[in-house]
């Protein structure tokens, strides 16, 4: 039999062909970490399966990763098993939610993980095969088998790879890792639980003000789920749009500010329709809402730490990603790595 068909055969792809892990392939893999093949890096939900650095290096190598991938796919794969982000329902969801994984540090750049124009697309290996192979461990040793555990009613491409770097080199800012509280020359993965980025386009905004309008308008889009519950939530700006707020003089954490203040809805369009439940439904607002009031502005991010504000993508595209939470269950992590 075909080596690759004999793949699609078993239950060990993701639809597309594999490289073959032999031993060969898998001690080539293990040579780019520093890490004992045995060491335990967790079990996966919910089947629970063993991560041993063995085990994620021939996933890596089946995915198509150089070696020097490996340490950050161990980080990510790190991240996504600490119990704050709740692995076991991001696999099992009926929506499309699935583990978006930031790289910032020296590393992305020494590997070629790419953060610029075309970044979340095909053509860039590192990108490519880092996600694809968390996709991977999640399949095989987590059993999140579509249809099975699985349950999104309609999966999506990201839940193939979602994977990239910051665009650092053509940010106007400090970049997201330090604004959480990393050195400049520390390699940061974050793995943060959100569904499929929507595109924002607006080539006419030149000043902060009008270009907060469609970004904010998305980022509570009654169609998405953070203007009814607690959840994380991405907003990646081109360096173009991250330029418009620069060339004003705002900076990252003065952006973020006014993302929080503007992006939200008043309670009288929020009954409207969406998942609305009333009072019930309130009380999974983190904050007091005066339900007698439906001009009563309801934020789509209640805490500043759940809005993740990211420079990305080409600087010649006039545009935004918003990447909606999950839910208040599943919780962004970031971690330092060596590599």
């Amino acid at each position: 039999m075909d080596e690759f068909e004999f793949f699609f055969e078993k239950p060990w792809s993701d639809g597309l062909p594999v490289v073959i892990p032999t031993e060969e392939r898998i001690a080539a893999m293990l040579a780019g970490a520093r890490r004992a093949p045995d060491e335990l890096i967790g079990s996966v939900p919910p089947a629970n399966e063993e991560a041993t650095v063995r085990a994620v290096a021939a996933h890596a190598v089946m995915a198509g990763c150089k070696p020097a991938y490996l340490p950050v796919l161990l980080a990510a794969l790190e991240c996504v098993l600490e119990e704050r982000f709740n692995l076991t329902l991001v696999q099992a969801t009926t929506s499309a939610g699935a583990p978006f994984v930031l790289v910032n540090g020296p590393c992305a750049k020494r590997i070629g993980l790419h953060g610029g124009t075309g970044c979340l697309g095909p053509g860039f290996r590192a990108n490519a095969t880092i996600g694809r192979a968390l996709r991977l461990v999640m399949l095989n040793l987590g059993g999140g088998v579509p249809g099975v555990t699985a349950l999104s009613g309609f999966g999506g491409p990201w839940r193939y790879t979602f994977c990239c770097a910051e665009n650092e080199a053509e940010s106007p800012w400090e970049s997201y890792a330090a604004s959480k509280g990393y050195g400049p020359q520390e390699n940061v993965v974050s793995a943060i639980p959100c569904e499929g980025p929507v595109h924002v386009w607006d080539d006419a905004s030149q000043d902060p003000d009008r270009l907060l309008v469609a970004i904010a308008d998305m980022m509570s889009a009654l169609g998405g789920g953070n203007i009814y519950r607690q959840a994380d939530m991405v907003v990646a700006l081109s360096p173009q749009h991250a330029g418009v707020f620069a060339r004003a003089g705002l900076g990252r954490a003065e952006v973020h500010g006014l993302l929080m203040e503007r992006g939200g809805r008043r309670l009288g369009d929020i009954r409207r329709g969406g998942i609305w439940r009333g009072e019930a439904g309130a009380r999974r607002w983190p904050f007091p809402v005066d339900l007698e009031d439906d001009d009563f502005f309801v934020p789509a991010v209640g805490d500043p730490a759940d809005l993740h504000l990211v420079v990305a993508g080409g600087p010649g595209a006039p545009a935004t990603l918003v990447m909606h939470g999950m839910t208040v269950a599943c919780r962004a992590v970031s971690r330092a790595f060596e590599a």
